[in-house]
């Protein structure tokens, strides 16, 4: 798959494709849907199948204060477009400038004189430009074929979407969230020196930050961890959150792999939450917590190791 980060790096070859636009944060099984219907028509009239979507997602622009709420970071994102057969990836930067351009603008410069795209494939409600005066008919107006998918539902007819994945990670149900993406959530980041009192306590943690992921609730989780360089997924406990015990000032991903002893500071994480096996707490004593988290790791062991 080909990443193009600027109207400026397309070259011959990607131009002419049948491209699907939208944020698609998650790649759930709503835009699954979605890009599977823009490959089966590239297939169709023989084309490249491209996908332009736009970084950093709208939302961090038009509302900077709000929590952190990216289920797909832009290198996740990068990485499900690609298992869904993308063959060019248009990414480009969402910023004032791009956001005040009008429909048409958008229309001349991006989708003809950058992209020139042969069709376009949106969901069905798909809005762009400034204060969102352009939608599929404004496309179609301006010459290009548009095809628009309709809502997408699950078994019980819920919308799929990107905002009910967030809902279900904030409340630590990561079954609900992996069915509605249709893959396993991730949390992916380099692994940071922390205070070293998982050490203390004896068992050492890989200390990560959440950046600009959503926060799933603050507990304790049964996770599946891969450490970079390897292709094991090893089994270990996660702790999510400020750690009420000792008041850290900021929500780190805090995790203890069973059976591993290895210098990994500065590798990347990638952290598959399995279960929320319980809240945050705050012990009475440190012998308390060391009790807990014993208990914790054998309660993530017999879910993980079956």
């Amino acid at each position: 798959m080909d990443i193009l980060k600027a109207l400026e790096e397309i070259e011959p070859q990607h131009r002419g494709s049948v491209v699907a636009i939208g944020n698609f944060d998650g790649v759930h099984l709503g835009h699954q849907a979605l890009l599977k219907a823009a490959k089966e028509i590239a297939v169709s009239q023989n084309r490249k199948f491209a996908v332009l979507t736009f970084e950093p997602h709208p939302r961090a622009l038009f509302r900077p204060d709000d929590p952190p709420f990216r289920i797909t970071p832009e290198e996740l994102k990068a990485e499900r477009f690609a298992a869904a057969g993308v063959d060019v990836l248009c990414s480009l930067c969402f910023d004032w400038d791009f956001a005040s351009q009008s429909p048409q603008d958008f229309i001349d410069k991006v989708l003809k004189e950058g992209l020139e795209a042969a069709h376009i494939v949106v969901g069905y409600d798909f809005c762009f430009g400034q204060l969102r005066k352009g939608n599929a008919a404004t496309i179609e107006a301006a010459g290009i074929p548009v095809t628009v998918i309709e809502e997408v539902a699950d078994e019980d007819e819920s919308e799929l979407s990107s905002s009910r994945v967030r809902a279900a990670l904030r409340k630590g149900y990561i079954e609900e969230a992996n069915h509605i993406l249709g893959w396993e959530w991730e949390i992916r980041g380099p692994v940071v020196h922390g205070d070293k009192r998982g050490r203390e306590l004896g068992y050492p943690t890989a200390n990560m930050p959440l950046g600009d992921t959503v926060h799933p609730a603050y507990g304790v989780y049964a996770t599946w961890v891969q450490v970079e360089g390897e292709d094991e997924w090893r089994p270990a406990a996660t702790n999510i959150g400020i750690r009420p015990m000792f008041e850290i000032p900021e929500a780190l991903v805090e995790t203890y792999i069973f059976d591993f002893n290895a210098e990994i500071y500065g590798r990347t994480l990638r952290i598959k939450p399995v279960k929320r096996l319980r809240g945050e707490a705050k012990f009475n004593s440190v012998d308390d917590l060391i009790a807990q988290m014993k208990e914790d790791c054998d309660q993530a062991r017999e879910i993980l190791i079956q």
